[in-house]
């Protein structure tokens, strides 16, 4: 369900996949070609929230802010697995968020950093780009190269192409139904 919230309407391109389960109300803008999956929840009541171009919210993951202090900020090329939490954090592009990991508040991912499934990124930890944390709570385990950083982006890429095929799925039932 895509609704308004206290004047602000999400914007969603029209490149964008949004599952009919997905819950995005208030001040949410998703980038061109991004996608929200089953049960995801994009909750800009109390604070914004920007999903990046080609990036992924997967089942059941949940974005909210903190009231007067913290936005949610998503990158480009970002992969948020099943039921993680991200929590008025900044995720710089070309991320992979593990499933059931949890981002706090003010906390920022650097740029092609991996974070692991099931992993705890406390308040106000600043993770440096290219790393891998993983724990609770997380710690970095170690630096990313350039074989990471390509199955970040195929993470990413698997994605653009489910989208592909749920935006073609849309459109022949709707065509059907008229």
């Amino acid at each position: 369900m895509i609704r308004p919230y206290l004047g602000h309407t999400p914007v969603i391109p029209a490149s964008c996949y949004v599952d009919i389960s997905a819950q995005i109300l208030g001040d949410v803008t998703v980038g061109e070609h991004a996608s929200v999956w089953m049960n995801a929840v994009l909750r800009g009541d109390v604070h914004s929230i920007r999903l990046g171009a080609n990036s992924n919210v997967q089942d059941c993951a949940v974005l909210h802010g903190m009231r007067y202090k913290w936005p949610v900020i998503v990158g480009d090329w970002v992969t948020i697995g099943h039921n993680a939490t991200v929590h008025g954090c900044v995720i710089e592009d070309t991320c992979l968020i593990g499933m059931g990991a949890v981002i706090l508040n003010g906390a920022r991912i650097g740029e092609g950093s991996i974070i692991a499934a099931g992993a705890l990124i406390p308040e106000g930890t600043i993770v440096p780009p290219r790393t891998l944390w993983a724990g609770l709570p997380a710690k970095q385990r170690r630096e990313l190269g350039d074989k990471d950083r390509e199955q970040i982006l195929m993470y990413a890429r698997n994605y653009l192409d489910y989208t592909n095929t749920y935006l073609e799925e849309q459109k022949q039932w709707k065509d059907l139904a008229e």
